[in-house]
């Protein structure tokens, strides 16, 4: 039988949805079927619609969680003393709804005084399910003497330390900011996050009962980032008015000021992400406020007090201002007032918070013991699909093993400047950025990031003379002099190709500006096709709701022949497989095996034979239409005999027609994350983005980029 998980909460406000996520997070990572039951709703104050935690997980992972009970209905059973007959029907659901041979996580109650019977509750069920204990504990500014005290009452709660249920303990919110009483702040104003206490980790990882066969299972840092709300849910917690709504929706604020002082005493504080609540009357901040914001200064949001209009000129005179997307909102309640909301702001991830959500849960999943996570799989059956979650975590955690040198010939482009700090912060790679420091500079303090020692900087006309020889002996046979190459390298992105052909960088991204062909161009120009490779092709990464799919050539060759289209499908599978998909290679036509003919579904029968007799190893199987390929019911219909039919994770189509078509059609129908092109076959990684990517999409084509270096 599979494993059965439960957290159980040792106190109040441990973030035990939050441990949930992570753990749910670093299983998919394992490509295994995962389970994920809350049996009890516990709905906090101002939530309403479904259960938080399910509703989380459902959305952001390849997990469909089971239902949870009403709390209401709940409640009503168990003072009818028929606390019995519910936890029978707790069973009976979770076994007619759970997957077989999975991994389940199952998430208890917090004990509160509205739920005295929580603890009682969680003790049952846990035994009902037969499920192993993980305890859910934050440190606070408790002493070690104490924390330990407090587990070994819970633990002997829960059988002892002879009980094999018992398993071990996550330490979560570890070094969070405290108030005076010792509690974790719960209001968004600014303070200075600690610094990581290793000292504070190695004391609890030392605790007595750790030696007794409690497991310390991992400890999760608090993190100022992932608490940061947008402007739009304080406007809902405040009932604010909306004056001028702009990035409400998306804007984080990381610090709170109150603007009481003359504005040469608070310029300071006019940084990005700053909630600034002033006066309505205070015209003079807020004009200052808004020239802040026309110089770049990606303020967080303006919060009126008082119920003042703005003067109608005022407003004239900041429209400009307004257009940058600075959200502006007005509460009829005074400053204090206002403070004394601020302070109750409930700082729990909405539901609807999709990026903070997911950096909760990367950032929580990495937090965990690996090996025991690793542990949970043995004796489970693992997955086919990989969904798009466990993909994008492969992939940061990977990068970040192999650590390589990546250079972004965009440098001062303001979404790569961002990424570039993302990746060099969470160490998935080490930017180089091509650019003139200043500028650069510039444009990471608009953008509110710090380029510390992980990113560098270098000014092409520093560089740009070291490879010219480079440049001439590569092309010099087309008439290109010291002169022309001196030229040609004015150019960053043939600069930084330059810079990976003498290995003085792993790989390039770039795209975010330049368009694809001058970004793919001097590529293969100067890097080439690799020595086994008779092509260059490339693949994009469809992220699928529940799976990733490969796709292959959308981007490259026009009309490959038949054994170019074998190359093609042999190095998309290898692709795929690189990042931790079990390929199974559908070779796409318009006919299904024998039922067509013409010219084009010749050269895809022939394309087949050629890869199928290159590399047997491998599940490749075609001509097969789309339908055929992908879905389960048509493949055993149209080709009952095929290994790859209705289960195909790698679709090779015949043409770029086709292709580009395809991708860019499933791409647009239903808004998927697409990575891509990445270029196959090319003795070193080069990649191109997209002219509309986000910030997320360069950091994970920055991930994927050194994965290929790496050749892992």
């Amino acid at each position: 039988m599979s494993r059965r998980i439960m957290l159980i909460p040792v106190g109040t406000s441990v973030g035990l949805t939050t441990v949930s996520m992570g753990l749910v997070r670093a299983l998919e990572e394992q490509a295994i079927k995962i389970n994920f039951f809350k049996p009890l709703a516990q709905p906090r104050r101002g939530d309403n619609g479904e259960e938080r935690s399910t509703t989380i997980i459902s959305h952001h992972c390849s997990v469909k969680p089971i239902t949870p009970f009403e709390l209401g209905y709940v409640e009503q059973m168990i003072s009818s003393d028929n606390t019995d007959e519910l936890l029978e029907e707790i069973i009976e659901r979770f076994e007619q709804h759970q997957q077989s041979d999975a991994v389940t996580v199952i998430e208890g109650l917090v004990t509160t005084r509205h739920h005295p019977y929580a603890e009682r509750l969680n003790l049952e069920i846990s035994r009902a399910l037969d499920a192993d204990i993980v305890f859910v504990c934050v440190p606070g500014n408790e002493n070690p003497v104490d924390i330990n005290h407090r587990l070994e009452i819970v633990v002997d709660t829960y059988g002892g330390h002879k009980s094999k249920k018992v398993v071990g303990c996550i330490f979560n919110k570890v070094n969070a900011p405290l108030d005076e009483h010792g509690r974790l702040r719960a209001d968004i104003g600014a303070i200075d996050a600690p610094e990581h206490d290793e000292e504070r980790c190695v004391a609890l990882r030392s605790l007595p009962i750790f030696s007794k066969g409690l497991a310390f299972l991992g400890s999760v840092d608090w993190n100022a980032d992932l608490v940061s709300p947008r402007a739009i849910d304080v406007a809902k917690h405040l009932d604010a008015q909306l004056i001028n709504e702009g990035d409400i929706a998306s804007r984080r604020l990381s610090s709170v000021t109150f603007c009481a002082r003359e504005i040469h005493n608070m310029t300071h504080a006019l940084k990005p992400g700053a909630l600034l609540v002033l006066s309505g009357d205070r015209s003079d901040v807020f004009v200052s406020c808004c020239l802040a914001a026309l110089n770049g200064t990606k303020l967080g949001a303006l919060l009126l007090t008082g119920g003042y209009s703005i003067d109608e000129n005022i407003q004239k005179l900041c429209n400009q201002a307004m257009e940058t997307g600075l959200p502006v909102m007005s509460v009829n309640t005074n400053t204090w007032q206002t403070a004394q909301g601020l302070h109750a702001f409930n700082q729990e991830v909405p539901v609807d918070d999709s990026l903070r959500i997911e950096k909760v849960m990367v950032h929580t999943a990495e937090s965990l013991d690996a090996s025991w996570v690793t542990s949970l799989t043995e004796k489970v059956s693992r997955q086919k699909k990989l969904s798009p979650s466990a993909f994008r975590f492969y992939l940061t955690n990977r990068a970040r093993q192999v650590n390589k040198r990546i250079v972004l010939p965009e440098g001062n482009e303001p979404r790569t400047v961002v990424a570039a700090a993302i990746c060099a912060k969470r160490g998935l790679a080490r930017p180089v950025l091509l650019g003139e420091e200043a500028e650069i500079q510039r444009v990471a303090a608009q953008q509110g990031v710090s380029l510390g020692e992980g990113v560098e900087i270098l000014s092409p006309s520093a560089i740009r003379g070291q490879y010219v020889e480079g440049l001439v002996a590569l092309i010099g046979h087309k008439g290109v002099t010291d002169v022309v190459a001196n030229e040609l390298l004015q150019d960053n992105v043939t600069l930084g190709t330059m810079m990976l052909q003498h290995d003085d960088v792993d790989g390039l991204v770039s795209g975010a500006v330049n368009t694809t062909a001058n970004t793919i161009r001097p590529a293969l120009q100067l890097i080439k096709t690799a020595e086994n490779a008779s092509l260059v092709s490339s693949v994009f990464f469809m992220l699928l709701p529940d799976q990733v799919l490969v796709y292959g050539d959308c981007a490259i060759n026009p009309d490959p022949n038949a054994q170019q289209l074998a190359d093609i499908a042999i190095q998309s599978a290898t692709s795929a497989e690189m990042f931790g998909i079990e390929p199974r290679v559908a070779m796409i036509s318009y006919s299904t095996g024998d039922s067509g003919a013409g010219s084009d579904v010749e050269k895809v029968r022939e394309a087949t034979k050629i890869a199928q007799s290159l590399r047997p190893d491998l599940l490749i199987d075609g001509p097969l239409q789309y339908d055929a390929a992908a879905i389960e019911s048509v493949g055993r219909s149209k080709a009952p005999n095929s290994p790859v039919a209705g289960k195909a994770n790698v679709f090779v189509f015949p043409d770029l027609n086709t292709g580009n078509t395809t991708y860019k059609a499933v791409q647009r129908s239903f808004d998927l994350v697409c990575i891509g092109p990445m270029l196959q076959g090319m003795r070193k990684p080069v990649n191109d983005l997209s002219r509309g990517a986000l910030v997320d999409d360069i950091v994970f084509t920055i991930a994927l980029t050194a994965i290929q270096a790496a050749g892992a």
